[in-house]
């Protein structure tokens, strides 16, 4: 009786008989919108993205990189660095006059770091979203620093919070050429397999 029973339950989940060329899943008419049959509109950005130095300690550095390729961005520069105070100084100058600004220069320059620069579409604010909330306390699980984090002063990663941000930050933390240009990956399938 089951085997009665099975192919005509699935002939009723699949909509009735098979159309050759079409898949039961898609309905007819339901591809992509014209505009993005032709690519992406928007525009590719680039990010700073650094491990500080609690992260490097404890060796995630790995796991922030499968991340952000991960979700499809392109690495095109890295180094790691003890990281200057006068560099840090410029990095954080928005937080001079913050009474813990001392500590964070102290702490950032404390070890090696990893710095980073990532490209791809809305990258700057996909990166935010994808490391977290400052706070680890309320950083969402999933986030980096929701995962990682063990403290608002130990946050494991910086990334830039604005396109002009990340702009001043890549030209703080790297030489132009330190960074690569990636082919275009139509032109070039092999490199990127669709």
């Amino acid at each position: 009786m089951g085997g009665l029973f099975w192919p005509s339950a699935l002939r009723g989940l699949r909509g009735g008989p098979r159309v050759p060329g079409r898949s039961p899943l898609v309905r007819p008419g339901s591809g992509l919108p014209p505009a993005l049959k032709r690519g992406p509109s928007w525009t590719r950005e680039r990010t700073l993205v650094a491990v500080k130095p609690d992260g490097v300690q404890r060796r995630l550095v790995g796991d922030v990189i499968r991340r952000f390729e991960r979700r499809g961005f392109t690495l095109v520069g890295m180094k790691m660095l003890q990281a200057p105070e006068s560099i840090l100084a410029e990095h954080y100058r928005d937080l001079q006059r913050k009474p813990f600004y001392p500590a964070l220069i102290r702490y950032m320059s404390s070890g090696p770091m990893v710095a980073m620069v990532w490209e791809g579409y809305n990258v700057v604010r996909a990166s935010r979203a994808m490391i977290g909330h400052t706070d680890s306390a309320e950083a969402a699980p999933g986030t980096i620093r929701g995962d990682f984090s063990v403290h608002i002063s130990r946050n494991v990663i910086h990334a830039s919070d604005s396109v002009e941000g990340a702009q001043r930050e890549i030209q703080l933390w790297f030489q132009s050429s330190e960074l690569v240009s990636w082919a275009d990956t139509a032109q070039h399938s092999s490199i990127h397999p669709a």
